[in-house]
Formats: structure tokens, sequence, C-alpha cells
């Protein structure tokens, strides 16, 4: 049977996953991300679990809302143009299995500026903090993830009132974990 773990960066994007279901805070930023997820990997059998990513995301395009699966995860705070330039592969972009397609930009700068924004627009819709790192640990492990985000903010200056705005995002990524659990059989 499988099983599955919720990873959110910060308890309130937790808020409204139902009980039971096993809830790892990984801290602000991809290397926290990482950390958390590969201890917690490392510290369990994972022949059947599943790691479902939850968290809102900033809006990278205008009119970009709701709910996505992203298909595709970029490291965009890496220079990847340089290591590849010494002959190395940066892995800036891992793919995601059972995305809808849509591409999130994950790095450790906490978006607000509008020439970032633009600049990250070029190759993704959204943005943020962990994403990257919660899905390299998983896939170093071998294990399976979906990665859930909810648009809370444009990644413009309105992104400084996430504290609150965090709770109506919480919500519906806690119907969307209830609801995918349930159709799965866990």
């Amino acid at each position: 049977m499988t099983q599955y773990v919720v990873v959110s960066a910060v308890r309130g994007e937790a808020r409204y996953v139902p009980e039971g279901l096993p809830v790892v805070i990984t801290g602000v930023g991809k290397t926290a991300a990482a950390v958390a997820v590969a201890r917690l990997l490392g510290e369990r059998d994972t022949s059947d679990l599943v790691v479902l990513n939850v968290g809102t995301t900033g809006a990278l395009r205008d009119g970009v809302s709701g709910l996505y699966l992203p298909s595709t995860v970029i490291n965009h705070d890496v220079n990847a143009e340089a290591i590849r330039g010494i002959g190395l592969d940066p892995q800036e972009e891992l793919a995601v299995e059972g995305g809808d397609g849509s591409v999130l930009a994950s790095g450790d700068v906490f978006v607000t500026d509008p020439v970032v924004r633009a600049r990250l627009a070029e190759r993704a819709q959204l943005v943020d903090m962990e994403a990257y790192g919660v899905v390299y640990a998983c896939r170093e492990f071998g294990v399976p993830v979906r990665v859930v985000k909810h648009v809370s903010d444009d990644a413009d200056d309105s992104a400084r009132d996430w504290p609150a705005l965090v709770d109506r995002s919480a919500k519906i990524l806690g119907e969307w974990v209830t609801e995918f659990v349930a159709s799965s059989g866990g």
C-alpha cells in the first residue's frame, strides 16, 4: 500500500493536511528542503513511499492563478552556464512525473523585484524556494514525488503580504491532498 508524506517549507502551508498523514516541515530554501527530505528518506523504508511537496508559489506572469502540479523544476539561482563552461552538468532542470506541463523556478531568492520576475518568466510560470531541493533529494533516493503549488501572490511587491495570504492557499492545498490520497486508495 502506498504511503504518503507531505513536505512543506512552513507549517502554515500544511495547516489543512488531513489528520494522520505525516508532515515534514523543511524550513525555507533549497538547502533546508534537500537536507530535511534526505534525512526523512534516509531514516525509513522508502519502497512504498510517495512524497507530496505542497506549498505556495508566486506567479511570474500576469493572470497566472490557482493550483499547479509542475512538470519541471528549475534551479534558477545556480550559474548553470558557467558550470557547463567548465565541463560539468549543473542539473538545473529536473523533470517531475505526473505534472500538468507547468514550469516552476526554484531558488533561494524571495522574488519581489520586477526585473527578476521578468527574467524568470522567460522560462517559468511559477516561483518558489524549496521544490528543487525536494525533487533533487527524492530523485537521489529513487522516491516518487509530486509537486503541488498554489499561487499566493504575483512575485512582486504583493509577495510581502505572504503571511496574510498563506492560509487561503493552505486550505486549497489541504483539499487537494485529501482528494488525491482518497482517490489513490491511501
